[in-house]
């Protein structure tokens, strides 16, 4: 039931208070970070869409379908994905509010840990099914917690149908994601954002740290070159300015004796 608080923050939403953290997660809870924060996926991700002021691509802040004080059933997903929405709202609020954004995230994706799995698997589908998200994907590096390592779900008239994964001949599974424009990919236990338009996929920070070691030894190797070019060069001005003044000795050395 909607309390007359609720009700009153929904009708001024320019008076919505932030709603606090989330629980802290234990450390065997942290898989989300090791798989989007730490590799830098999440920031990448967000420079792929572009449109940074009405793109928001973040998580682990409270998912509500409207402004309330009850944190009890409420969820925070590892990843959220929506587009024409209001990412400072969002993050003056400490929530993804569905009422003040107008619409559900049209992506979430939680990553499995030994004390989420099962939620994710059994209760989390209902839940973001009745909330409207289009697509809802799961990801467990080793398989244990969800079953599976990779699982995505679309939303079709209200419930949601299995995402086809396929399973490529190196061991790789994969899924695409029709409101991403993105295949997920299960790799070597860890989560892969792969763009069909390019044939590649997004940077990570290991990416972008290895093009920047790449580039840096590209400079050193030309720079290397060009200083082995102008040795070179240097040397054949000095070899030439030896024989020219050889040349000259020789013809001073002629004319003198014929003088």
């Amino acid at each position: 039931m909607t309390t007359n608080q609720d009700s009153a923050a929904v009708s001024r939403p320019d008076a919505l208070l932030p709603m606090p953290d989330p629980p802290e997660r234990t450390p065997e809870e942290l898989s989300g970070f090791n798989h989007l924060s730490i590799t830098g996926s999440s920031h990448f991700l967000a420079m792929h869409f572009g449109k940074l002021e009405t793109t928001l691509v973040a998580g682990e802040h409270y998912l509500a379908p409207f402004p309330t004080r009850k944190m009890a059933g409420l969820k925070f997903p590892d990843l959220m994905i929506a587009f024409d929405v209001n990412p400072e709202a969002y993050y003056r609020h400490n929530a993804y509010i569905i009422s003040e954004q107008g619409k559900p995230p049209d992506f979430v994706l939680e990553i499995a840990s030994r004390a989420t799995g099962r939620a994710d698997v059994l209760e989390k589908p209902e839940a973001y099914a009745a909330l409207g998200i289009p697509e809802y994907w799961r990801f467990d590096e080793t398989g244990r917690y969800h079953g599976a390592r990779l699982e995505g779900d679309r939303l079709v008239h209200g419930a949601y149908q299995p995402i086809a994964i396929q399973e490529l001949d190196e061991g790789i599974l994969q899924g695409y994601s029709e409101v991403l424009n993105l295949i997920l990919r299960w790799e070597d236990s860890r989560l892969g954002w792969y763009d069909p338009a390019t044939g590649r996929y997004i940077l990570t920070f290991k990416d972008q740290t290895a093009r920047a070691h790449d580039a840096e030894a590209a400079l050193r190797t030309e720079r290397e070159a060009r200083a082995a070019s102008e040795a070179a060069l240097k040397a054949e001005r000095e070899a030439r300015a030896a024989s020219e003044a050889k040349i000259r000795a020789l013809e001073q050395e002629l004319e003198r004796r014929t003088s």
